[in-house]
């Protein structure tokens, strides 16, 4: 029976009934499904039912295969794959192996040399526990196990093989074989039809195994790696690196430089067990990426998918990179065993933590201490011009019989005679350029006269009573002082700054199209983006005043009362949201209440939005616009890695409602582009650059400066 979403107006819906024939033969064959007895599954089906959640592809045999090599104590573990895994997966390690008696347990479901009691279960210290992976590939495939056992460091005389297919298990037999255990897959999902046609292309299938090796091998770097498809290596790993050398194996030796190495030890509340441990490295944001693909985690050399770690990390990183990028990281954790719980997962792919708000409090403050104490400052990457002449043209010295070399004559001439005489003219005089005279700059900074400490600085201090007026200068040159009473008063126009040192920031500083700063450092050429450095300046003096306070109940920003209440027409979800933010308001300086069945009361407001001519009204406007988003009371992130156990009362949840209402009062209180400063504005603008924490970037997560290493200018100007 179907009945029309749309019908027409004025017109009852039609109603259509359907109706399936079915012949007498075909419903006494259906009959026995209706009212099937209840029986036990055979032994082979049980199997494939477990290959069913366990072997999903042909990068599951390979993950379950390589973790019993690890388990085995393997030091090096040969992957071989063909057609994507769908033709052949060879497995073959230097492990302790399986002895001849016990081939035939090794294959059979259930059976495990890695647990004998149920109270192992709490503390699992093994990558496999269950017993049923080799089981469950044997039920899908052509499985041909060999292996030959190392006891006391001695390898036994001979080898075993044995074969399995489906129900069909070989007796095992001796055979001639390297130490250690090889096992080979071939045929996979040959009797499960319906399960080998949703497999992919060979090349998609092998993407996915060389992503398992990938993570397998970078937790493992005392352990050899190779693997190869259709004969061709595609990764190769020697012994015995140290973590740092397998990462950027496996990543790329490009990235070494941008990968920040961060280690902690935390004690343990249970004097017994054992301590939390955490390393890995860090990238910097400017090698983010647009998906979380490059973010590996590892609980005691595991990999695992955790949303708890994930939303960790992503909050180290917060105010350091667009809300839209993901860092690049690689996360290892060592807890005590019986701190977590791995088998809560078919694929063993995820865990589940005793304290999860103490791992993610640790790797927070692991990995944002790091990022603070390094500088995140990116560097400009200029490409290469070729120059239109080519190559340089060897001549013959006349004090040599050597010939000269003939140049490469291009087949259309970019130069005429009269231009390589031109550059030849030049080439052959002696090189008169006088260098930079550092004497004379010394002099002319001794010389230059220091500022009055008793007039207040152009940049006051975010949130201070004591601030003082900010000078602005238009694009039109024309220039207002903006002070604390808000009062406009025009003065003559001014000229524009000259390059000149300050006491404030001892190098030079030029002003740029009135938005960005360009000046110098021991490493090279530094351009600023003035806006952003100033919001990141204001955001950090906010949160160290805010967040620094030892009373919270009283205001932590000054604030200025109203002599007339600014009026804010509001929602009845706005004025439903007022007692949730009361505390909030009360701590940066806003004093609000209702005054109507749709409209606030704005008392008083921070001073220093005042002195920004910061309108109290479109502040609130904005401000319950942002209140108004789920995930603004509730969690923090700004992507799919929210907590799961986060909270009301969650710390990290507060301190990230408060982080986006001071970077929104800080983007409205700082100088914006078309801004011209003072050459004593830009200066203390830098200078304050060094002085605070995350300079690197605005609360936003855009960088605030790039650099020009000194390099790259000598690489552009032909110089090296």
């Amino acid at each position: 029976m179907s009945i029309p979403t749309n019908p027409p107006v004025g017109r009852m819906p039609r109603i259509e009934f359907f109706m399936i024939r079915v012949t007498p033969a075909a419903f006494c064959d259906l009959l026995p499904l209706l009212f099937m007895a209840i029986h036990k599954l055979p032994p082979l089906l049980v199997s494939q039912i477990a290959a069913g959640e366990v072997i999903e592809r042909p990068a599951s045999v390979v993950k379950e295969l390589v973790e019993n090599s690890l388990d085995a104590g393997a030091t090096h573990i040969e992957i071989t794959i063909e057609q994507g895994g769908q033709g052949l997966i060879r497995i073959a390690d230097n492990g302790h192996g399986i002895s001849h008696d016990e081939l035939s347990l090794a294959v059979a479901p259930h059976a495990t040399s890695k647990l004998t009691s149920a109270d192992q279960l709490a503390s699992i210290a093994t990558l496999g526990f269950r017993g049923e992976a080799l089981a469950s590939i044997a039920s899908v495939s052509r499985l041909r196990l060999t292996s030959r056992p190392i006891t006391d460091g001695r390898p036994a005389e001979a080898g075993a093989v044995i074969e399995a297919s489906g129900p069909n298990v070989s007796t095992p037999a001796p055979v001639g074989c390297a130490p250690g255990t090889t096992i080979e897959v071939r045929d996979l999902f040959f009797n499960t039809p319906a399960r080998r046609k949703f497999m992919r292309s060979p090349a998609t299938e092998f993407g996915q195994i060389s992503e398992i090796i990938t993570r397998v091998a970078m937790v493992h770097p005392s352990v050899a790696f190779k693997l190869v498809h259709n004969q061709r290596t595609a990764i190769d790993l020697p012994a015995d690196q140290s973590p740092r050398q397998r990462v950027v194996s496996l990543l790329g030796r490009d990235l070494d430089d941008a990968l920040l190495e961060f280690e902690s030890t935390q004690p343990n509340l249970d004097p017994d067990a054992a301590p939390i441990t955490t390393w890995g490295l860090a990238g910097t944001p400017a090698i983010a990426r647009a998906t979380a693909k490059f973010q590996y985690f590892f609980v005691n050399s595991r990999p695992v998918r955790d949303r708890n770690l994930a939303h960790a990390l992503k909050e180290a990183y917060r105010g350091l990179m667009p809300p839209d990028r993901q860092p690049l990281a690689v996360v290892v954790l060592r807890v005590d065993p019986a701190a977590v719980d791995v088998n809560v997962h078919p694929t063993k792919a995820e865990v589940r933590f005793r304290d999860p708000a103490r791992i993610h409090g640790h790797l927070l403050s692991t990995v944002r201490q790091r990022l603070l104490g390094a500088d995140l400052t990116p560097t400009a990457t200029i490409k290469a011009t070729p120059s239109p002449a080519g190559p340089p043209t060897r001549q013959s010295s006349p004090h040599t019989d050597t010939p000269p070399t003939p140049p490469r004559t291009p087949a259309i001439s970019t130069r005429s005679q009269g231009q390589r005489d031109f550059v030849n003219y030049f080439k052959q005089r002696a090189h008169t350029q006088n260098g930079l005279d550092f004497d004379h700059v010394k002099q002319a900074l001794a010389q230059t006269p220091p500022r009055d400490a008793s007039q207040p600085h152009p940049l006051a201090t975010a949130g201070s009573d004591q601030a003082g007026p900010i000078t602005v200068r238009t694009p039109q040159h024309a220039t207002t002082t903006l002070d604390a009473d808000a009062h406009t008063t025009p003065q003559s126009p001014k000229p524009t700054p000259t390059l000149q040192a300050s006491r404030a920031w001892p190098y030079p500083v030029l002003q740029v199209h009135d938005s960005y700063l360009i000046t110098q450092d021991s490493q090279g050429l530094l351009i600023v983006d003035q806006h952003a450095l100033h919001e990141r300046v204001m955001f950090e003096q906010l949160r160290d005043r805010v967040l620094g306070a030892q009373d919270d109940s009283h205001t932590c920003l000054e604030s200025q009362r109203l002599l007339t209440p600014a009026v804010v027409k509001a929602s009845p979800k706005r004025i439903a949201l007022l007692d949730q933010l009361k505390p909030l308001f009360e701590r940066i300086g806003i004093e609000v209440d209702p005054i109507g069945p749709d409209a606030l009361a704005v008392h008083a407001f921070p001073s220093f939005l005042f002195d920004r001519h910061v309108d109290p009204v479109n502040f609130l406007d904005d401000l319950f616009d942002l209140a108004e988003d789920d995930k603004f009371l509730s969690s923090t992130p700004d992507d799919d890695t929210t907590r799961t156990d986060a909270g009301d009362d969650d710390p990290y949840v507060e301190e990230a409602v408060l982080h986006k209402v001071l970077d929104m009062m800080a983007c409205k209180a700082a100088v914006k582009a078309h801004d011209m400063l003072t050459p004593d504005e830009m200066a203390s603008l830098l200078a304050q650059r060094d002085q605070i924490e995350r300079a690197s970037s605005c609360p936003h997560g855009r960088p605030t400066t790039i650099r020009l290493t000194l390099k790259d200018l000598e690489k552009q100007f032909k110089r090296t």
